[in-house]
C-alpha cells in the first residue's frame, strides 16, 4: 500500500469509527492554499475538524507525535476559510479539532481519538 492508499484508508476507518461514536460527516478532504481537513463533522452542538494519521509501523514515531502545534495552526487556517466559505450552511457556534490515530501494523487496526486537540 503507498502513502495515498494507505492514507485514505485510515480516513475511511476514521469516518466508520466517527459515526458508530454519533458523529454527523459532512466533508471530506478540504483543501486550501497550505492545509487540508481530513474530516469534518458535527458531534451533538460542536463542529469538529479531524486530522487523521495514519501509520503502519511505529519506525518515524506514533501518529499522535506527527501532529505538531506547526500542524494545529494550518488546522486553524483551514477551520477559518472553511466557516467562511460554507456560511450559507447552518452550522454550530462551537467548534473543535480533534485527532485520530490509525495503527494499520497488526491484522486488526488500533484507533484512538484524541479529542480537543486544538482550539
Amino acid at each position: 500500500m503507498n502513502k495515498t492508499q494507505q492514507g485514505a484508508y485510515g480516513e475511511d476507518l476514521a469516518c466508520d469509527f466517527l459515526k458508530k461514536q454519533g458523529y454527523k460527516i459532512l466533508e471530506r478532504n478540504f483543501r486550501i492554499r497550505g492545509g487540508e481537513i481530513d474530516i469534518i463533522a458535527i458531534d451533538k452542538d460542536t463542529l469538529v475538524y479531524v486530522e487523521v494519521k495514519t501509520r503502519s509501523s511505529n519506525y518515524f514515531g506514533r501518529p499522535e507525535e506527527s501532529v505538531t502545534p506547526r500542524k494545529l495552526k494550518f488546522l486553524e487556517r483551514s477551520a477559518k476559510f472553511y466557516r467562511i466559505n460554507r456560511k450559507y450552511l447552518k452550522l454550530p457556534n462551537l467548534e473543535r479539532i480533534d485527532v485520530i490515530t490509525v495503527d494499520s501494523s497488526s491484522a486488526v487496526p488500533q484507533i484512538n481519538l484524541i479529542r480537543n486537540a486544538g482550539f
